[in-house]
């Protein structure tokens, strides 16, 4: 067929207006979105995990020799014990605390414990 031959076919009104629906259609289905970004929440902040840890260990009684907000590591001794409390960020955002105590006979749980529950409260858990 002829390109002549086919305007003239196409030159009808209802003919005409299909094309320009099919192109419309055809060309409609073309965008694409891109994803809104949403901030995302981590929970509480490292500051606040800090201070927690130092106030949970204040309040069990922990001797600090040592802290460093940088690598979050505190140490400190009890009578009974040494201990480390590490502060960590990891990599999906969250902050994650570890108490460690060690004594003559080993893991001291009854420190681990009163620093968890310290801990917690001052977190408001």
């Amino acid at each position: 067929m002829n390109p002549s031959t086919l305007i003239q076919k196409l030159s009808g009104t209802g003919a005409w207006y299909t094309m320009l629906f099919v192109l419309a259609v055809f060309f409609g289905g073309c965008a694409s979105y891109e994803p809104v970004p949403t901030p995302a929440s981590y929970g509480p902040s490292y500051d606040r995990v800090w201070e927690s840890a130092l106030g949970a260990a204040e309040d069990a009684g922990v001797k600090i020799f040592s802290s460093d907000r940088t690598t979050g590591q505190i140490r400190g001794v009890t009578g009974s014990a040494d201990v480390t409390i590490s502060v960590m960020r990891q990599a999906d955002g969250n902050i994650r605390v570890e108490f460690n105590s060690r004594g003559p006979k080993g893991e001291d749980a009854d420190v681990n414990e009163r620093l968890t529950v310290f801990y917690n409260r001052r977190m408001g858990r």
